[in-house]
């Protein structure tokens, strides 16, 4: 009994062995294309979404995300990091929480591919209320007059402008300046416009206009009196 197993199995062992990858292979190319599947990791980025209206992003979470993802052979190669991406909501997120959790369904997939896994499964992030300011406008003037005149008074209009941002960005001292105004060679009173430079990229105007007006009032400075002639000595 033993003899006729063994030679069952190693007698003509290299025919067996290439009838059964045959057969295999046979077996194989019976199977429909769409349930052989395979896997793939994609770097895709992650979009945030609906933050709400009284708070700000201050500290971002990771720009990308690495997604294990399985499908059929005949859509695997179809699927790229283009047509792929992470979506978090943030409609209910609060000042409190930092720590928010990826799952499969905040990925957009063409149908028949499924996650397998997200590396990391959850992203840090922080959130401020937004705070709103009003803050002094300080023109920034450059060159000088024509001889003989001078600066008599420099107006801004408005002279303040309401801001918003991070609340542990605003700050009701800080100033708002224009853009360089150059004065060289006026020899008369001006009105002009400069744009406004905000204290802080973390800000923004709570307006539509960044630009501001900018009234500069010229006077001809008065030529000394004569000297009046020495006395004649006595």
């Amino acid at each position: 009994m033993k003899k006729f197993v063994r030679n069952l199995f190693l007698r003509n062992w290299e025919l067996k062995l290439f009838s059964l990858l045959l057969a295999f292979l046979l077996w194989l190319s019976f199977i429909p294309e769409e349930k052989i599947y395979s896997e793939k990791t994609l770097t895709i980025p992650l979009e945030t979404r609906n933050i709400p209206a009284d708070v700000e992003l201050v500290e971002k979470p990771e720009a990308t995300v690495d997604v294990t993802i399985r499908a059929p052979n005949r859509l695997i190669n179809e699927i790229s990091a283009a047509n792929v991406y992470v979506k978090l909501n943030l409609e209910k997120a609060t000042i409190f929480q930092q720590e928010y959790p990826l799952h499969e369904t905040m990925i957009s997939l063409p149908p028949g591919a499924e996650v397998v896994r997200i590396t990391p499964n959850k992203v840090k992030l922080k959130l401020e209320r937004t705070k709103e300011a009003l803050l002094d406008i300080v023109p920034n003037i450059i060159g000088e007059v024509k001889e003989g005149c001078r600066i008599a008074k420099v107006e801004v209009i408005p002279q303040r402008v309401p801001v918003k941002g991070p609340e542990s960005k605003v700050r009701e001292k800080d100033k708002i300046t224009t853009t360089p105004i150059n004065v060289s060679g006026l020899v008369g009173s001006t009105l002009l416009e400069a744009e406004m430079i905000l204290p802080r990229p973390e800000l923004r105007l709570v307006g539509p206009h960044n630009r501001v007006q900018v009234r500069i009032l010229i006077q001809q400075e008065e030529k000394p009196d004569a000297k009046p002639e020495a006395k004649k000595k006595k």
